[in-house]
């Protein structure tokens, strides 16, 4: 990707002026989830609204699990990442204080045809999107013992519906919808999790590639902690650009959903985020579900 090649000595002296004459543009590879909360916080980036002298965004979207398979081979400059991921990539990626997904209350949850304990749920054949999404941590946090069968995310309710699995893991908008067709939830792990820790769940940060140095990895959370805030700032106008997005929800709904997860925590972490992301990591590293150590590092403020 031209401009983008590891080790690029370009990367390591962040812009902030107009360009010079004879300066080219360089080019950052973002990665991101085609959601509606992800466009929503996003929008002032992709839309030109944010003037970013000097780099040129490109934005490039796929489902969750397919960017944090890519991020093993540092695919993308700046990439949206399960927190269950990082530790697979933390030697080539740094996590960016912003950008992120918590649920406060609410989270994955595990749904069925028919009604079901939670209780039910051991030894069940339940439909998750990915074994290395947070989803799939937090389950096996709470029920080690289940055969998960992995699917793409938004095939998981119709094969719920359908009974072609006992259950199944939503995640995304999912959430929300799995009432209109007629399912049961069985589980919020959002909610469970703050029982356990009185904390909110940690789902996806954003992370940028260590190679680019710490300048302009600041750059570039700067960037996003603006287009997010943009958003926010304009929320109606934010709104009906994540629309193209929102995979048939109505506005209201997805009004809903990207303020489940696109607030306060999407700003910033602040200390109670951080240790929840530490104490996730920490947790599935001694489940043995995760790969030692259970370091996280942020990317250092300036």
């Amino acid at each position: 990707m031209a401009a983008v090649a590891k080790g690029n000595a370009t990367y390591m002296s962040a812009r902030t002026a107009p360009l010079k004459s004879g300066e080219q543009t360089i080019e950052i590879k973002l990665a991101h989830s085609p959601d509606s909360d992800d466009a929503f916080m996003f929008y002032a980036l992709a839309t030109h609204k944010l003037p970013t002298p000097g780099y040129k965004y490109t934005h490039v979207l796929s489902d969750i699990q397919t960017l944090n398979e890519a991020a093993l081979t540092e695919t993308y400059d700046v990439t949206a990442v399960s927190f269950a991921a990082y530790p697979s990539i933390r030697d080539k990626y740094v996590l960016v204080d912003c950008g992120a997904s918590f649920g406060e209350g609410y989270g994955p949850m595990v749904v069925a045809a028919k009604s079901m304990k939670k209780e039910d749920i051991k030894g069940k054949r339940i439909a998750v999107p990915g074994l290395k999404t947070t989803a799939y941590l937090s389950l096996k946090l709470y029920e080690p013992n289940f055969e998960a069968v992995v699917m793409p995310f938004d095939k998981i309710l119709d094969a719920v519906q359908d009974e072609l699995v006992d259950a199944g893991l939503l995640i995304h908008e999912g959430q929300l919808m799995y009432g209109k067709m007629g399912l049961h939830k069985v589980l919020d792990l959002g909610i469970w999790w703050q029982e356990q820790t009185g904390m909110p769940l940690p789902l996806g940060g954003n992370a940028v590639r260590k190679a680019l140095g710490p300048e302009l990895g600041r750059l570039i959370s700067k960037t996003i902690r603006d287009s997010v805030s943009y958003g926010l700032d304009h929320r109606e106008d934010a709104l009906k650009y994540a629309m193209q997005f929102a995979r048939d929800m109505e506005i209201e709904l997805a009004d809903q959903f990207v303020g489940m997860y696109v607030n306060k925590w999407t700003l910033g972490y602040g200390e109670k985020g951080k240790q929840a992301v530490q104490e996730l990591i920490t947790r599935g590293t001694q489940a043995g579900i995760l790969p030692a150590p259970d370091t996280v590092e942020f990317l250092a403020e300036s």
